[in-house]
């Protein structure tokens, strides 16, 4: 891990913390002696905190209940293969049907990451949106990602489509899961989501087919940070499933 991989993965922990800790970024840095814009940044992966500002920030967001520096800084130097296996890609990748078959190959528990959301949230995703929009879905994104990561080291995850544009739950993802792309033409996602029985995609959108085009191209650098791409455009699930498999043992025989 690069150090500014390493300063973004202590920031994460630094946020999560005060967010477990239900403090404000103004109360934690005035108890631990810091500026806000200072914490901000270090939250953000910008700044490099001495040994004693991690120590007098563990202290605040512990509530002097034995936080250490090791909550903040143990973090492997060396990425190794995870047993987390998270599919990413555009709605109608097939990241469910896939996901549930490739768990069963793996013998893993199958996690839908939007369902997680939805039940952290105690809301549908529809009434997320509705009432607190996408700042809100964001948050509960990055906390239902984390309870996902606590519950063990070997499971298949489904994210959703736009889990990419998050920057910091995205790099928390490639971080800590194999991520595979399940990629495909805009015209098979588009398919897809109609069989599922979902007009949406054309219901007072006569352009649809171009928009889901030019999102897919907006998306697609990102979507290129996973480990694997898979094209299953032309692939049913099993042939989808089979070609992910035959790329994780690839990649654990190079290990």
């Amino acid at each position: 891990m690069d150090s500014q991989g390493f300063l973004r993965a202590v920031g994460h922990r630094l946020r999560s913390a005060r967010e477990r800790a239900g403090l404000s970024l103004s109360a934690v840095a005035r108890d631990a002696g810091v500026s806000r814009r200072y914490l901000t940044e270090a939250e953000a992966g910008r700044a490099n905190p001495t040994v004693l500002i991690l120590a007098r920030l563990a202290s605040v967001l512990s509530g002097g209940s034995g936080g250490t520096i090791a909550d903040f800084v143990d973090i492997p130097l060396r990425v190794r293969p995870s047993g987390r296996i998270a599919l990413i890609g555009l709605r109608g990748a097939g990241k469910s049907s896939v996901g549930r078959s490739l768990a069963l190959s793996l013998e893993a528990p199958f996690v839908e990451l939007d369902e997680r959301v939805e039940q952290v949230a105690g809301l549908s995703l529809s009434q997320i949106f509705d009432l607190h929009g996408t700042a809100a879905y964001r948050r509960f994104e990055a906390e239902a990602l984390e309870q996902v990561l606590s519950e063990g080291d070997h499971l298949v995850l489904a994210t959703g489509g736009s889990i990419v544009t998050s920057g910091s739950t995205y790099t928390r993802l490639l971080e800590t899961c194999r991520s595979v792309w399940l990629r495909a033409a805009p015209e098979a996602h588009y398919g897809r989501v109609l069989a599922q029985g979902d007009s949406r995609p054309m219901d007072n959108h006569p352009r649809a087919m171009e928009e889901l085009a030019a999102l897919l191209k907006e998306r697609e650098p990102l979507y290129r940070r996973a480990d694997i791409c898979v094209e299953t455009s032309s692939l049913d699930v099993p042939g989808v499933t089979a070609s992910i498999l035959a790329s994780l043992d690839e990649d654990l025989n190079k290990a």
